[in-house]
């Protein structure tokens, strides 16, 4: 009897995903193509009727239910008209299909393609768009019924917790480590300041970078919520400042240009809903969390080894340290 070697990670094909999606889906002329791997496989496909993104997820990094409460989340943000890649449904009802690849069960999911590009530098109206778009993603969010298992972000899951799991990555540069423990502790200072209990909380996206919306026009659709968790609804805007802090230290924007542009983006998000100046005030100190917490997530993806290196952990504390530099109030 011929016996297949295991694995822990496949790859799986095209050629028979094309078949699938076509039956399951009703779909003609299916062609997959992979995109990317990552904490799920990417293929864009392409038929006939339309053109979609198929994300095969791996079941060490997401459980079904993880799976499950993306799904009802999306659906939630697609009734309620916020411009989403959602989930499509199969001829037979179904969302997440069930796959047997050779590590064993995997599960997939099937979304609408996200009409337009990326946009790295933005016009105004474009800017406006997306605070509008989160804003109304955040109205539904924060309402939003926990059902299935997804995580929390906070100080302990983004900070503190990854912190301690990257102490290996800092074997060779402990003076980089220590600088690291010593900002913890000032988060946590630093956040006790302010009144959090008043802070609007619901599930977070947590990754609001240009990879990931599509702008057609100045219209745009918000995908990859694959990173979502429970948490401040301010880390959003966070993560989407820090875009905007990396292009002012490459040179791309001035940082008058950053103020400008960036109030643009905010006034888009108070036309939908309200933010308080403490909530914008804390993003500095949340933004470190930001690194630590995908910092830590690349030490348990074999595909990001690379970038526990020491020349990428040495940028990663690079930025923190010019966000904590240029950006922290100064005491006193």
């Amino acid at each position: 009897m011929k016996s297949i070697f295991p694995a822990t990670y496949s790859t799986l094909c095209p050629m028979a995903l094309s078949e699938l999606i076509a039956e399951k889906y009703g779909l003609k002329n299916v062609q997959c193509k992979l995109l990317v791997r990552g904490v799920g496989d990417t293929y864009r496909v392409e038929s006939e009727e339309n053109h979609f993104i198929l994300r095969i997820y791996r079941s060490s990094h997401r459980s079904l239910d993880h799976i499950k409460e993306e799904v009802r989340l999306l659906q939630a943000l697609k009734d309620a008209h916020v411009s989403v890649s959602y989930p499509i449904t199969d001829l037979s009802g179904d969302i997440i299909l069930k796959l047997e690849a050779i590590e064993g069960v995997r599960h997939s999911v099937l979304f609408s393609f996200a009409k337009g590009r990326m946009i790295r530098l933005m016009n105004d109206n474009q800017f406006r768009a997306l605070g509008n778009e989160m804003a109304r993603f955040h109205t539904i969010s924060s309402h939003f019924k926990v059902e299935y298992e997804r995580w929390n972000f906070d100080l302990q899951t983004t900070v503190f917790k990854p912190l301690e799991k990257l102490k290996p990555v800092f074997k060779e540069n402990p003076e980089d480590y220590e600088w690291l423990q010593n900002i913890a502790a000032e988060i946590e200072r630093k956040l006790i300041k302010f009144d959090t209990s008043t802070f609007s909380k619901g599930y977070c996206h947590f990754d609001f970078l240009p990879k990931n919306f599509h702008f057609d026009n100045d219209t745009v659709t918000l995908f990859d919520f694959d990173f979502m968790g429970y948490g401040w609804l301010v880390n959003d805007i966070m993560t989407f400042w820090i875009h905007f802090v990396l292009d002012v230290s490459a040179g791309r924007i001035t940082y008058e240009e950053f103020q400008r542009t960036y109030h643009i983006f905010l006034d888009g998000y108070r036309e939908y809903r309200s933010v308080s100046s403490q909530e914008l005030a804390s993003i500095p100190y949340l933004s470190i969390g930001f690194w630590l917490f995908y910092m830590n997530f690349h030490t348990t993806h074999d595909q990001f080894q690379v970038f526990t290196q020491l020349p990428h952990v040495k940028s990663y504390v690079g930025i923190m340290r010019n966000i904590v530099e240029n950006y922290w109030e100064k005491e006193a």
